[in-house]
């Protein structure tokens, strides 16, 4: 499903090169749920951004579904992301003048999906994550937890194979972030969703199959 080949991510910044990733080989397999840990600048999220298609590598590969995403066009790069791939971050970005259901329909309206099938399936992923009955509220009427299941029903909408979550549950409180990290894990099981979850809180490494920790852009241990 996913694996990466002697990945190296450089970044200019200014008359300085910075090495956030270097030499990073790594396979995850379909239906696998893997926790990336590591301190802050350790690379973690960088290579959660090159396994998404956000960003690309300086040298090495990136291969998703047998695909080098470095030969891949940027048409192609956004179908791959668009039909294979959901995102969960730290932050929700919902459209603040949208109700939940227009949030979570909107992935399928850019893809073209007829608006019948599009509502019954926002409705029908509204009620996975519990807000079934909020379906007509926008995110400033929602709490940071409800919020979050409403961003983790948009990144179902197109019915990825592929789920990444940046730091899923940093801005919820613990009990809201159990109730996310209960969906995703769900999802992962009944679903078979292949999760690749970025955190630094050592809690959430119980929902994981597999711990890969990351330290000064290198896997340093990978349980």
């Amino acid at each position: 499903m996913i694996e990466l080949v002697d990945v190296v991510k450089k970044y200019r910044i200014g008359i300085h090169e910075v090495v956030a990733l270097n030499g990073v080989s790594l396979r995850i397999e379909d239906g696998e749920f893997v926790a990336i840990m590591g301190p802050s600048g350790s690379g973690k999220s960088t290579l959660l951004y090159l396994i998404g298609c956000l960003d690309k590598p300086t040298s090495g590969k990136v291969i998703i579904n047998g695909l080098d995403t470095s030969k891949l066009s940027d048409r192609e790069l956004t179908e791959l992301r668009r039909n294979t791939i959901g995102f969960i971050f730290q932050q929700y970005y919902l459209i603040p003048t949208l109700t939940a259901l227009e949030n979570v329909e909107l992935p399928m309206v850019f893809k073209g999906v007829p608006k019948a099938k599009r509502l019954k399936r926002a409705e029908e992923l509204l009620e996975i994550v519990g807000l079934g009955d909020k379906k007509d509220r926008k995110p400033n009427e929602l709490s940071g937890g409800e919020q979050q299941r409403v961003a983790i029903a948009r990144a179902l909408a197109n019915e990825p194979s592929i789920l990444l979550c940046d730091e899923p549950t940093g801005n919820l409180d613990t009990k809201s972030g159990k109730v996310v990290m209960d969906i995703i894990k769900r999802l992962n099981v009944e679903k078979e969703v292949t999760v690749v979850l970025v955190t630094h809180d050592p809690s959430l490494s119980v929902y994981a199959d597999r711990v890969i920790k990351i330290r000064d852009g290198r896997i340093v241990n990978a349980d």
